[in-house]
């Protein structure tokens, strides 16, 4: 991965940068703790302009999060509604989704900015923001800050570093897994309960 992220970022500067930050928020397992780090590495040797390297960064981030947005908005508070009406349907009931747009009507802008700094959840967060159709303006806003502070952070830790960067991810990395272990958990919980109602209903 980190030979990877080196050839990208060496040849397309802060755009590269920028790039698979981009990735990263689509495809989860892309580590922004890799690429920020390195490119924070890479702007101290002067291979790349630190002016340059946190908006890239950012905007990566920001568009990615509007795919993601984008496709919440795509399948709808409506749509998954019916969806959950299903039996086929096992990651929710209709009251869990109630709840969950409920708890986002009340939290959303909280959860969305917050969640920007969480490994994973930085990414997901943005689809259940389109699902109850967060203000655009607002999403973008907070994605934003929330992104260009974690952008920034791991950027100054590649830049302090230096050729030690790449011990970012091995303190990042074992949280990156217990965030992701917690979210199968809580999917795997949400399936179990679905199927015992059905059982206790049927």
């Amino acid at each position: 991965m980190a030979d990877w992220v080196f050839a990208i970022v060496d040849r397309l500067g802060a755009l590269g940068v920028g790039f698979l930050i981009l990735l990263e928020n689509v495809i989860p397992p892309i580590p922004s703790e890799v690429i920020l780090p390195l490119a924070g590495f890479r702007a101290r040797t002067g291979a790349l302009d630190l002016v340059w390297v946190w908006p890239a960064a950012t905007a990566g981030s920001v568009v990615g999060a509007l795919l993601l947005y984008g496709l919440g908005a795509w399948l709808g508070y409506d749509r998954l509604y019916r969806l959950a009406g299903h039996r086929w349907f096992l990651l929710a009931s209709r009251k869990d989704i109630d709840r969950g747009h409920d708890l986002f009507e009340r939290h959303g802008s909280k959860v969305v900015l917050f969640a920007r700094c969480v490994p994973f959840l930085r990414s997901v967060v943005s689809i259940p923001a389109g699902i109850v159709g967060m203000p655009l303006g607002r999403f973008v806003a907070l994605t934003a800050i929330g992104s260009g502070v974690w952008n920034a952070a791991f950027i100054a830790l590649g830049w302090l570093l230096g050729e030690n960067w790449n011990r970012v991810q091995d303190w990042i990395g074992p949280v990156s897994y217990v965030v992701i272990g917690l979210v199968v958990v809580g999917l795997a919980v949400l399936v179990v309960r679905r199927m015992r109602a059905r059982a206790t209903a049927a």
